[in-house]
């Protein structure tokens, strides 16, 4: 069974900081290209960061210099270090794993979501 558990959101002030974590059970981690999407109330879900299993990166315009993408493929881990959020970062974020297409198809889970909060 398949499992992405995201953890360390909450609320934070405007200019604040959050590290986000996700861990993966029941696949093959480090084959996996690991990403973090959020979605605000209202607004379609979008992709944040991706991170190959090579290690490459693909940031979205709005978070670029401010969100650091990483991956512990020793601790089946990938954050999300989050510095200099504003209102507009606030969402639901969620942790995706997809491998493939590939011989044997195209994988892809999520996780439940982890709700981060800014706002004085």
């Amino acid at each position: 069974q398949v499992q992405l558990v995201e953890s360390g959101g909450g609320l934070v002030q405007p200019g604040g900081s959050l590290r986000l974590s996700c861990g993966a059970s029941g696949i093959i981690f480090s084959i996996y290209t690991m990403s973090w999407y959020r979605q605000a109330p209202g607004k379609q879900r979008e992709v944040v960061v991706g991170i190959t299993s090579g290690g490459r990166t693909n940031y979205a315009d709005s978070v670029k210099g401010r969100f650091t993408i990483s991956r512990d493929n020793a601790k089946n881990m990938v954050y999300l270090q989050m510095n200099s959020l504003n209102p507009e970062d606030t969402a639901v974020y969620y942790c995706n794993a997809v491998q493939g297409p590939g011989p044997q198809g195209r994988y892809e889970y999520w996780g439940q979501g982890t709700q981060v909060t800014v706002s004085s």
